[in-house]
């Protein structure tokens, strides 16, 4: 089992009360914090407006994060949980995902998705199309970046793209190309691209959400000839790491009061349940996530929501559970 986690940008108003003079020190103090405590990858989001409720809080921008990180950054691998095809070309984004490979020495991990965030699109003047057209726009994306990363020229006639002669200059440095996260369920369309393209794949909200998603991504690797063993199955989990059942209690707590500014009581208590499921101590996290493992998960990414204010539960979670899960 293998581990990445995210470093707070905000996305999750997990910088709220930190100055903003303060943000990038405190994001590369805890990206250091994961390269130092062993974790395989660090992560952030790619999105605009915070979440569960957009506000006039900070989102830092993903691939300014990226290129931050890899030139700040020794040994630790670099990803986006994940990256929304529709808000750059694929050109663009393979131009861009290839210098910060170069400046990283070939630590970039390229994780994409269809998008999902309506308020977002809307804020920013990108048309939201239904998800036939956004998973197809992903697929052609994912070809389109694939290309430009391993061709010396590009010219692509799709139903949503066109090149004419596009040259991607510098290559990444990893052989034979990025790795590609492709994340998300969709059970008919984003599988089936996952199946063809993906190295890596992300989904499973819960456990047997999980287990079925892994066995439909089964069956879309038979029908296009893809070694299902070959790819690399990862899920997000949102972690709670501390010594006692108590501490657990009272970050939960802490958690719920760091919260209340922003969002209706009513749904912080809706959201009760998903700090629960992954919350306990390093013993109680080994159980809650062996049979993740035995199911064939090989890679979790953990997100801890205290991380730019205490980074115990990142650590002890690095030190205690890890180890147990390898």
């Amino acid at each position: 089992m293998r581990f990445g986690a995210f470093v707070p940008q905000g996305w999750r108003l997990d910088l709220v009360g930190v100055p903003q003079a303060e943000h990038w020190p405190t994001m590369l103090r805890v990206a250091k914090v994961i390269e130092d405590a062993g974790y395989e990858s660090l992560w952030v989001y790619d999105h605009f407006h915070t979440v569960p409720v957009p506000t006039q809080e900070v989102t830092y921008e993903a691939w300014t994060l990226m290129a931050a990180l890899a030139a700040t950054t020794d040994r630790v691998r670099l990803g986006q949980m994940c990256t929304c095809n529709s808000y750059r070309l694929p050109s663009y984004l393979a131009k861009v995902a290839a210098s910060i490979d170069v400046i990283s020495g070939g630590r970039l991990e390229m994780g994409i998705g269809a998008g999902w965030y309506e308020h977002e699109y809307d804020g920013y003047g990108y048309q939201f199309p239904k998800p036939l057209v956004r998973i197809g726009m992903l697929r052609e994306g994912v070809e389109i970046i694939q290309r430009m990363w391993t061709a010396d020229e590009v010219s692509y006639e799709g139903k949503y793209y066109t090149l004419k002669g596009a040259i991607c200059r510098p290559k990444p440095v990893q052989q034979p190309h990025i790795p590609f996260w492709i994340a998300g369920g969709g059970e008919k369309l984003t599988l089936n691209v996952a199946a063809r393209y993906a190295q890596y794949t992300n989904f499973g909200q819960s456990f047997e959400e999980f287990v079925h998603k892994s066995k439909l991504l089964r069956g879309h690797c038979e029908d296009v000839g893809t070694d299902f063993g070959a790819i690399v199955r990862s899920s997000n989990f949102d972690v709670i790491c501390e010594a006692t059942e108590k501490d657990v209690e009272d970050r939960i707590e802490l958690i719920k009061d760091h919260y209340r500014p922003f969002v209706p009581a009513e749904r912080i208590e809706r959201m009760d349940g998903m700090w629960r499921q992954f919350a306990g101590t390093p013993e109680q996290l080994v159980v809650k996530l062996r049979p993740w493992v035995e199911a064939g998960l090989t890679y979790g990414i953990v997100y801890f929501s205290e991380a730019a204010y205490d980074t115990a539960g990142l650590e002890r979670f690095a030190s205690e559970v890890v180890p147990a899960l390898a």
